[in-house]
């Protein structure tokens, strides 16, 4: 690995001049400014990796790791990238994006680099690979959704218990045969926290109400989750409710059961776990909402605070971010580490009861 001496000999300066030039301490000329600078990119060095004594500098940047998928769109990942960066304005941040799939090297390029002091993990799955790479690297971070082997911050919108109370409000309404929408296959297969957590929701409403709910994996091609709707809804007896978690683009979910020849509200009670705030369309759907600005305020604070208590540090300050429920003390909280669940709450109009009841 390049050391500070190696980029000083290919500059053709001191080393002393090279640190000058990454902590903007003294007034370098451009020329040798970008002499360093090209030195580094040609010998890959990194600074945090290789001069620790640079660690007191703050950039006051968050990295938000969003995977993105090329040409996919998901209209929640745009809400929380604008309301972290809001919240992380509040406390004299910025925000930088990674998006690559993985994360993985996008966080190795930030942390080794030195261009954020702390990153804000979107989309947390399992056993989640990015954040072995935080613990390598004494990396501060604070995660969107939680895997509770990770030893670090979270918050998050209690999945399961938003899910279980979804189904138990149809339920107390009437409804026996429910259809769950759950994740999408490919959010299942990964083990992101909330398409679990929603899966041991519904398992535990239809044992609780004892009502028939038949789980379908929702699917990120509209064409293929048309189908498995429209097949779902076709059976008999007929379901007379769909709770949907999974939360496509409304018009596509509504498209999907209009083909099937159900009516919203008429024939089929339509409740949604997990839409987004003020999302066009939605007014006049029974709803969980996703607490958006609320989990981006908490994840925020969490992530610098991570930063000035220091890395290996688990311990909180703010105490009103280490209340533990019930629900989040039997749940998988990172033992130690300070936390924000929150729990879920129906918004909307009242479901209504199966036609003909």
């Amino acid at each position: 690995m390049a050391t500070i001496k190696d980029v000083a000999e290919r500059a053709g300066v001191a080393p002393s001049t090279v640190s000058y030039v990454l902590s903007g301490s003294r007034k370098i000329s451009e020329d040798t400014r970008r002499a360093v600078q090209a030195a580094i990119a040609e010998l890959g060095y990194h600074p945090r990796a290789s001069a620790r004594t640079l660690r007191s500098a703050r950039t006051h940047v968050l990295a938000l790791a969003v995977p993105r998928v090329p040409g996919e769109y998901r209209a929640i990942d745009g809400r929380f990238a604008v309301d972290v960066t809001d919240a992380a304005r509040g406390h004299d941040h910025d925000v930088l994006l990674i998006t690559d799939e993985d994360g993985v090297g996008g966080l190795r390029r930030v942390a080794r680099s030195g261009l954020a002091d702390a990153a804000v993990l979107m989309a947390v799955e399992e056993r989640d690979p990015r954040i072995e790479v935080l613990h390598e690297l004494g990396f501060p971070a604070a995660l969107l959704g939680h895997d509770g082997h990770a030893g670090l911050p979270w918050t998050d919108l209690d999945w399961e218990a938003a899910v279980a109370l979804a189904l138990r409000e149809t339920a107390a309404a009437g409804h026996r045969r429910i259809v769950f929408l759950s994740s999408a296959e490919h959010e299942i297969a990964a083990r992101r926290g909330y398409a679990l957590h929603g899966l041991d929701g519904a398992r535990r409403a239809a044992h609780e109400t004892g009502a028939e709910v038949r789980v379908v994996s929702s699917h990120r091609d509209p064409d293929v989750l048309g189908r498995r709707l429209r097949e779902a809804l076709t059976t008999s007896p007929a379901p007379t409710a769909l709770v949907v978690q999974h939360l496509i683009l409304l018009p596509h979910l509504l498209d999907a059961v209009a083909s099937a020849g159900r009516r919203v509200p008429d024939d089929l009670s339509v409740v949604l776990v997990g839409s987004l705030p003020d999302e066009l369309g939605i007014r006049h759907l029974p709803r969980i909402d996703l607490p958006v600005a609320e989990m981006s305020a908490a994840v925020a604070r969490l992530a610098i605070e991570a930063v000035e208590l220091g890395c290996g540090t688990t311990e909180s300050s703010s105490a009103p971010l280490r209340t533990k429920t019930r629900e989040a003390r039997a749940s998988n909280a990172s033992p130690g580490a300070p936390y924000h669940p929150i729990q879920p709450r129906m918004a909307g109009p009242t479901i209504a009861p199966p036609a003909g009841d």
